[in-house]
């Protein structure tokens, strides 16, 4: 019995024009439109909902303004359902329900996130994706690396956010949903995977000393490090800002890229990260930019001249070319 990772994640936000036109840049599908609610959907079904700050119903939000306020995790079966209900039945805000003709189970996490679980609606997707060769193994043959005039995520592969207690908030992931530990800031941050077997990380936990609670930043799982390229250009040419990147992270190695969102936090689209089983030793880190980037562009990459922002555009001449 295991949570198999997110199935939907909820914004509240001020501004649903803005933010329509910000995801369907970034690459999501509009499945639903309402005056006060949008419904978008990732490649493989994961969903995320935009509402409008205020709307009736909503969970309490952990900060002011726009932000996230309930992520949805997936779990196999009605009985993985049932036996988690149990162990958060006694949970602050426990909660439970229909939502759409299913079971939706859910409390409070310590950090004061609405958490939810319903059995997985996410289908599985075959898609090709772009190989790497190397000097030890060479499986593209014949054929070029493929280049993305934009990006389609594949789903929310992870969540990002301050706590003013990690250790807390991580032992309730823990205990109550079997979350297990990948690395570590000590005392600072933790980054833990929903099963011994996935991906380096499905949530990151970071405390600030300012005891701070909210929204870092959401991730969504691209195909490869080329389509990071291209979804990042494509969004820099849509005209939204980047925060940084692109870059790669020594600490799960995914390429990223990273834009400031309307929604809130921060938005990042990533690939290639290592993935763990049971096996896997946790380390630890002391936070430093050479441990969150082994390199990364500040500002990001112009989607028209492909160039760093803030510099000359292309000149028609070979980069090796002299001046005169």
């Amino acid at each position: 019995m295991s949570v198999t990772g997110i199935d939907q994640i909820t914004y509240a936000a001020d501004d649903l024009p803005t933010c329509r036109r910000f995801f369907s840049d970034w690459g999501l599908a509009l499945k639903s439109e309402t005056a006060d609610q949008l419904v978008f959907e990732c490649l493989n079904g994961c969903r995320v909902v935009v509402a409008a700050i205020g709307k009736p119903g909503l969970p309490a939000a952990m900060e002011e303004g726009p932000t996230l306020i309930e992520v949805v995790w997936g779990v196999e079966s009605e009985a993985d359902l049932a036996s988690y209900a149990v162990a958060i039945a006694q949970d602050a805000g426990f909660v439970e329900g229909e939502v759409e003709g299913a079971r939706r189970i859910g409390c409070t996490d310590p950090n004061g996130l609405a958490v939810r679980l319903q059995v997985s609606r996410k289908h599985g997707v075959e898609i090709q994706c772009g190989a790497m060769n190397t000097w030890n193994a060479k499986p593209r043959i014949n054929q070029a690396a493929p280049i993305y005039e934009r990006a389609t995520p594949i789903e929310v592969g992870h969540v990002v956010f301050f706590v003013a207690d990690v250790k807390a908030t991580g032992d309730f992931y823990a205990s109550r949903f079997g979350f297990v530990g990948s690395d570590s800031y000590p005392q600072r941050g933790a980054f833990m995977r929903c099963a011994p077997e996935g991906g380096h990380h499905d949530l990151f936990l970071l405390q600030l000393p300012s005891g701070k609670r909210g929204l870092n930043h959401v991730a969504f799982t691209v195909r490869d490090i080329h389509e990071v390229f291209g979804g990042g250009l494509h969004f820099s040419r849509c005209g939204w800002e980047t925060q940084l990147g692109p870059g790669r992270h020594p600490i799960s190695s995914a390429y990223f890229w990273y834009f400031k969102n309307p929604a809130g936090g921060l938005i990042e689209y990533y690939a290639d990260e290592d993935q763990l089983t049971a096996d896997w030793q946790p380390r630890e880190f002391e936070p430093g930019p050479t441990v969150f980037a082994e390199w990364a562009v500040d500002g990001g990459l112009d989607g028209n001249t492909r160039r760093q922002k803030n510099t000359d555009a292309p000149q028609g001449k070979f980069l090796t070319e002299k001046k005169s």
